[in-house]
């Protein structure tokens, strides 16, 4: 494995969000719509029918595809527009008898966020934000100034200021919880407008009058973190980068780039211990001590046994009789097959920000 940069992990998309953080039951919508017309952001009625304004319609769009629930793809036809099929990993996750259709547990909004911060990433200042901020604690210019430094980089053309503060801005709204006037934590009805405040992550810091906003990733232990899911995300990691290795060292999978310990803002020792909970519920995987490295060791192709362990946390939804494979998943979804595992970098990027027709 090498360290994962920017210019490896993501691909240039900036401001999609339109300023809206991803909301309760927007990815069950968006995954329920598309199953049933992979045309539907692009339709006049496309308010209507999600029941949202012409922005989180787009905000949509994006999180959905952002998370890896959808892939985009042409529309055909004449039109240069893009339609959407839903991924088998949205099929397992979010449909009526799938692994959590309504996000009700804790590890699946972990889950979700090992997504969104996987390649390819449509999120960089998120990426950047969690794998390459030197300190826990930052201002959003301090933020901005490096996103526009690895974008420089990573050889993209900077985009416009605005549109990473803009990212920065929807970021710190995802997972740091508001506060009201009055100092208060923020309300439950405030949870509910972004599920992934629950996560815990982010806070903000008091500061002085007149001084910038100031962030903070916390440090506290990540007791909503499921050990499996945990697990298969130090193993999707290991899988991506060496597919036929059998150990990667805790250390790695703490403090590099791109891998779970960042993702989550998890130090090794509090990496270790997780883990360590996930190898007795798994006789696959230990954990070995070996010159003075600790590291993760498995029996089996990771990416293989990294599903096998997340979906035993969910009760073995793959394994059912009715489920699809990936492979029938795209029989189903011709359009999805062309576009999956495709690298999307700048130069051969589908066509992404259509207005809705």
């Amino acid at each position: 494995m090498s360290e994962t940069k920017l210019a490896d992990a993501a691909v240039f998309s900036f401001a999609r969000h339109e300023t809206f953080a991803p909301r309760f039951g927007w990815l069950h919508k968006a995954y329920s719509q598309v199953s049933n017309d992979s045309r539907v952001f692009l339709h006049k009625e496309a308010p209507v029918t999600l029941g949202v304004g012409k922005n989180m319609v787009n905000a949509i769009r994006y999180w959905a595809q952002a998370f890896k629930l959808t892939a985009e793809h042409a529309a055909g036809g004449t039109s240069r527009a893009n339609a959407a099929s839903p991924t088998w990993e949205a099929r397992w996750l979010l449909d009526e008898d799938g692994a959590d259709p309504y996000l009700e547990d804790p590890g699946s909004l972990w889950l979700l966020h090992w997504w969104l911060l996987s390649p390819d990433c449509l999120a960089p200042t998120w990426w950047v934000a969690f794998h390459a901020l030197p300190n826990s604690r930052f201002t959003e210019a301090e933020l901005t100034d490096l996103v526009v430094g690895l974008v420089r980089n990573a050889g993209w053309e900077v985009p416009a200021l605005a549109s990473i503060a803009k990212d920065v801005d929807c970021l710190t709204k995802m997972y740091a919880p508001r506060k009201a006037a009055s100092g208060s934590p923020g309300s439950f009805e405030d949870l509910l407008d972004c599920p992934f405040r629950e996560l815990g992550l982010l806070e903000s810091v008091e500061s002085s009058p007149g001084s910038p906003r100031t962030w903070r990733f916390t440090s506290n232990a990540r007791t909503s973190l499921p050990a499996r899911v945990a697990a298969y995300a130090c193993l999707d990691y290991a899988a991506r980068y060496d597919p036929t290795a059998r150990t990667v060292s805790l250390a790695r999978l703490a403090n590099e780039p791109g891998g779970p310990g960042r993702a989550f803002r998890m130090g090794e020792p509090a990496l270790t211990s997780v883990l360590e909970e996930a190898c007795a519920l798994n006789p696959q995987l230990k954990i070995t001590n070996a010159v003075g490295q600790r590291s993760l060791v498995f029996s089996s192709d990771p990416s293989n046994l990294a599903w096998d362990i997340l979906d035993a946390h969910y009760g073995g939804i793959r394994v059912r009789g009715d489920f699809p494979t990936p492979s029938e998943w795209r029989t189903q979804y011709p359009a999805l097959a062309k576009v999956l595992n495709k690298g999307r970098r700048p130069s051969d990027q589908l066509v992404l920000t259509e207005e809705i027709a």
